[in-house]
């Protein structure tokens, strides 16, 4: 007779405390005392030759109540997570509307810190207001019950939004206020009223609304207060002084430029923000300390990974142009599978490293996330340039930048003064080799990855 796990509780609490010999010597039934006679026993262990015994009809019994019990507990379970749901369902929507009740005071704010006609003073009180405001949106924000869907991001969402919203008034709030003290404190000069053509009866105060101070002010000015930063030299810059700063999309074109990033070849800029996108959301961070570990990832193996996911990073964002930025989620799930093999024959996944991959997921969540939102709201290529500008300042010299092919060059040249009589048989024949290193170099192994990686040859 099978007896189904649910029943196994039912029928323990049921066995004698002290059963008699005629249960363990297989007469009477150890539930209802009956002598078996002609019935046959059921066995309850530990053996099925020794223990207690029961009878079928007993078991049968108890066998239904545990059935009836555990139907009434499911029906009860369902009812409470319909209940929780809709609790948290009412919760979440209450608490995404404060949220977005706060987002658009915030972008009120910043516009009206734009408008000259309101009292600086009364910009500054705002400020203060919208900060309570927010303080009191976000705090105590629900926590989703058990039964609530783990792939629901509307509360993140709503959170990330709000604090865009909230950047964007405080920078728009502080500039006005800056530039509202620095022309307070400057004095009357009656003398420049000829020359700014001033109407008749100017005060003499001629307000500032922009002021270029040079790149190296902000350095020596903190110098006065025993703040000492060493200044790297910047990207060059063709801005004539005292003119409003650019758009930011045509400063990253310049910065673009100077690293040999053609702007306007699409199929050259996709590639550089793919390195980009890897770069940020999966190779620097909390990628290095599961990398700097025993357990974790060889070079020849981050290297291979790097070059495969640089792939799916550059398929995803062409797919993004048509399809809008949910197609950055294709690279994301691969990027974020602990249980998946790394590219290059490799056996590694980010599970057996040991290590621990929360913080690494959030920020690969993160950054995919803040490119999404950058296309979403200034247009995909915005956000491809972005990226391939993350890529000019952290891996100009990577696979799928303009300088590979310089870099394989080099490293070819390298490669053929070694002595490779221990080398992986892959590095044998040369012309293969740099082929592979042009094309696809997790193609080669890690193996070899890792041999050429420890002598210097890919840097």
């Amino acid at each position: 007779m099978h007896i189904p796990a649910y029943a196994h509780a039912t029928i323990r609490a049921a066995l004698p405390t002290i059963p008699t010999s005629r249960h363990v010597g297989c007469l009477d039934c150890c539930l209802c005392d009956v002598p078996f006679n002609d019935r046959v026993p059921v066995s309850l262990g530990p053996t099925e030759t020794s223990g207690l015994f029961a009878c079928r009809p007993c078991l049968t019994r108890l066998v239904a109540r545990a059935r009836r019990s555990r139907d009434a507990a499911l029906a009860q379970d369902a009812e409470r997570a319909q209940a929780e749901s809709a609790a948290w369902t009412r919760a979440r929507e209450e608490h995404l509307a404060g949220l977005g009740s706060v987002r658009k005071a915030a972008e009120a704010v910043a516009r009206l810190a734009e408008d000259e006609a309101l009292e600086p003073r009364r910009v500054a009180w705002l400020l203060v207001s919208l900060e309570s405001a927010h303080a009191w949106a976000t705090d105590d924000a629900p926590e989703p019950p058990a039964s609530a869907d783990p792939d629901d991001t509307s509360l993140k969402d709503g959170d990330f939004e709000l604090t865009l919203a909230m950047i964007s008034a405080r920078a728009a709030v502080a500039d006005r206020l800056a530039y509202h003290l620095i022309n307070e404190a400057m004095p009357a000069e009656p003398e420049l009223c000829e020359e700014f053509e001033c109407p008749e009866g100017c005060s003499g105060r001629h307000d500032s609304s922009h002021i270029d101070c040079g790149p190296d002010a902000v350095f020596e000015d903190l110098e006065q207060h025993d703040v000492v930063i060493e200044r790297q030299d910047p990207v060059p810059s063709h801005r004539p002084r005292n003119m409003p700063a650019p758009d930011p999309t045509e400063q990253l074109v310049t910065v673009l430029d100077h690293f040999g990033i053609d702007t306007d070849d699409t199929e050259l800029l996709v590639s550089a923000a793919a390195v980009g996108l890897v770069a940020d959301a999966w190779r620097d961070g909390p990628l290095d300390e599961i990398h700097a570990v025993g357990g974790g990832p060889s070079d020849g193996e981050m290297f291979a990974q790097s070059v495969d996911l640089y792939r799916r990073a550059r398929a995803a964002l062409i797919a993004a142009r048509e399809d809008g930025p949910e197609a950055l989620l294709a690279f994301q799930a691969v990027a974020s599978d602990v249980d998946l093999p790394w590219a290059g024959g490799s056996r590694f996944t980010l599970r057996t490293s040991g290590e621990p991959t929360d913080e690494f997921l959030q920020q690969l969540d993160d950054r995919v996330r803040f490119t999404s939102e950058t296309m979403r709201k200034q247009g995909w290529r915005a956000g491809v340039l972005h990226r391939a500008f993350s890529a000019a300042v952290k891996a100009s010299a990577h696979f799928g930048m303009p300088s590979w092919p310089g870099s394989v060059t080099a490293a070819m040249e390298h490669l053929a003064g070694l002595d490779r009589s221990d080398a992986p048989e892959v590095l044998g024949d040369l012309t293969a080799v740099e082929a592979a290193l042009h094309e696809a170099p997790d193609r080669l192994g890690t193996d070899a990855l890792d041999w050429l990686c420890a002598r210097g040859v890919l840097g």
